[in-house]
């Protein structure tokens, strides 16, 4: 199941049937069968705030994930997690990555969801392979069968 919610903002994405089924489709491609997402769309200063409480980071960012299985022999086979994203941070981006809001929202969407399914970006082969599936994901976005 994938739900949608707003905290600070009245933001709602577009086209929901339609990313249940692409999200649903990555997923599977990386072997999770069963997912429970809740997006959280919300403003920069939100996302500031659950960056420093629950992170203890001081600056704004497009996303946070949070998994929310924490016994790995639970996790096989199952995607689980909120994940948190700033709406304002990502029309920024959009902006300074000359594509439109929509295509940069849809990666910040996977991006959420390849850390569930155990990516990283940490390091920079790390970030390369990130980039790698998000870019894979949003490939099937047009794909005929969603």
């Amino acid at each position: 199941m994938i739900y949608y919610h707003q905290q600070g903002t009245k933001f709602s994405p577009k086209f929901k049937t339609k990313i249940n089924r692409w999200v649903k489709t990555v997923a599977h491609n990386l072997g999770f069968h069963r997912i429970t997402i809740n997006y959280i769309f919300c403003s920069d200063d939100e996302l500031l705030n659950i960056n420093r409480q629950f992170l203890a980071h001081d600056y704004y960012t497009d996303i946070i994930t949070f998994d929310t299985i924490e016994d790995q022999r639970v996790k096989s086979g199952s995607l689980s997690g909120d994940i948190f994203i700033s709406v304002d941070t990502v029309r920024i981006n959009a902006g300074e990555y000359k594509v439109p809001f929509d295509e940069e929202l849809h990666r910040v969407m996977i991006h959420g969801i390849l850390h569930l399914a155990g990516f990283d970006d940490h390091t920079e082969q790390e970030s390369e392979e990130m980039r790698r599936q998000e870019n894979l994901a949003l490939s099937l976005w047009d794909a005929e069968e969603l």
